[in-house]
């Protein structure tokens, strides 16, 4: 019999091979397979059943053409995905992702990602996502909507309610999933569970526009707590100025930190009084406007270019990168570490690199990764599931109440996971076997499908 090393080292070679140029992809796999060799040397029967090699091959892969028609008149083509990875522990959940980086490692990492994220919340979910290379940004509302109906008719033949339930992500805000549902309603009746996010006036949760952020926050706060710390005086840098940031940023000030900068892929504003949160929201999510355009409303905020320099090299307390993949490098993490930061907690899928992580760890510093930390977004969208099953709604209390309780538990779950297999405090490793253990148990009892 192989030892757990020996079988996970086997597996990693046999998905570099039959996913060459997969970057992202490979790079997520070799995070989570780091942490499991523990695992197979504990429970041997999941080497016989080749459950990893299993796990690591989505069921279903979805790739389509998506036609549309311009403001010119002109026809343009993009590409659309939906990766349906695993159903072990409930139908395929997890957003879309609308943005020109795109392409199918892109979505395989998300959802492999998505797969042991959605297993932590504890909520009977799945793992997938999907998306496409297509821009909303610059593009008019109507460009967008008749991109979106096209994209939304290829991908209704995949999707439903107790099937396939995608939600917003990157670039997909209330207005795309607006967009996708009224479609999906156009082709198939009326089916409010099949997407979430939704509006309010049409079957969606309240809380669930704030729940990824503040979810990020509450298990930090418990992160925090751990080591005796709290949030009161600290000082922080919240990269990304999109929905996950905002609220994040939101939560914080609330709690008694103070977000002293928060970025765009254009730059960042430092704000030593403190980011102002109605003047950051109206820029984002009113004129969608760019992140520099914050100094003119407050001329004593400085903005430096992305070009010049990163977030990452303001002094703060706590970081916490909430934009995009591979944000926040090796380079970033030594600058973070010599000014003193005490945690990191990652809002953003896969955002920083390997290398940025191991240094977080050799350095002592807390470290939170995101498949623990942003799993409070899909966990309200469970919520919300469950409130379009049952036709009732829940207030934003109830909601928000339920969703820190969810927070707490999978801290819980994995600070206990790390320390049962002897890694007590490195939440990588607990939060990789924590949501390993719930599919490979589903997937052991439900035999070779």
């Amino acid at each position: 019999m192989m030892t757990g090393k020996e079988y996970v080292a086997s597996v990693f070679d046999r998905v570099k091979q039959n996913n060459p140029n997969e970057e992202e992809f490979l790079q997520a796999v070799e995070e989570v397979f780091q942490s499991l060799e523990p695992v197979f040397d504990k429970y041997p029967n999941y080497i016989e059943e080749n459950i990893l090699e299993r796990l690591v091959e989505p069921e279903r892969i979805v790739s389509f053409r998506v036609p549309w028609v311009d403001d010119q008149g002109k026809v343009q083509v993009n590409r659309g995905y939906r990766v349906q990875y695993s159903s072990a522990i409930g139908p395929y959940k997890g957003g879309l992702r609308f943005h020109p980086s795109v392409n199918q490692s892109i979505v395989k990492f998300l959802g492999f990602e998505q797969v042991f994220k959605n297993s932590l919340t504890g909520q009977a979910i799945g793992g997938g996502k999907g998306g496409s290379n297509f821009n909303p940004k610059g593009k008019s509302n109507l460009e967008v909507m008749r991109f979106i109906q096209s994209f939304m008719t290829e991908l209704q033949k995949h999707i439903g309610p107790d099937l396939d339930v995608p939600a917003g992500d990157i670039g997909v805000g209330a207005r795309e999933i607006g967009y996708l549902f009224g479609q999906y309603k156009r082709l198939n009746g009326y089916q409010n569970g099949v997407i979430t996010g939704k509006g309010i006036a049409y079957g969606g949760s309240l809380a669930r526009p704030e729940a990824t952020g503040y979810g990020v926050v509450y298990f930090a706060k418990h992160m925090l707590a751990s080591k005796g710390y709290d949030f009161k005086g600290k000082t922080a840098l919240v990269s990304g100025s999109g929905n996950v940031a905002i609220h994040a940023i939101e939560k914080l000030h609330d709690l008694g930190a103070k977000v002293i900068a928060a970025s765009d892929s254009s730059g960042f504003i430092y704000d030593e009084n403190g980011i102002n949160l109605e003047t950051l929201k109206r820029i984002k999510e009113v004129e969608r406007g760019r992140i520099k355009e914050y100094k003119e409303s407050h001329p004593h905020a400085v903005y430096t270019s992305a070009q010049e320099k990163s977030i990452w090299t303001i002094k703060a307390d706590l970081a916490f990168p909430c934009a995009t993949q591979n944000e926040l490098d090796e380079n970033d993490a030594k600058t973070l570490i010599q000014n003193g930061v005490i945690a990191v907690t990652e809002g953003s899928n896969m955002p920083s690199t390997l290398k940025a992580i191991q240094l977080f760890h050799e350095a002592g510093i807390l470290f939170a990764p995101a498949k623990a930390a942003n799993a409070g977004g899909v966990a309200v969208s469970a919520l919300e599931m469950a409130q379009n099953s049952a036709r009732t709604a829940w207030t934003f209390a109830e909601v928000d109440d339920k969703l820190y309780h969810i927070m707490k538990d999978i801290y819980k779950h994995t600070s206990a996971a790390a320390k049962e297999f002897e890694a007590e405090g490195n939440l990588v490793v607990g939060a990789n076997i924590a949501g390993f253990l719930k599919v490979a148990q589903a997937m052991s009892a439900q035999g070779i499908v």
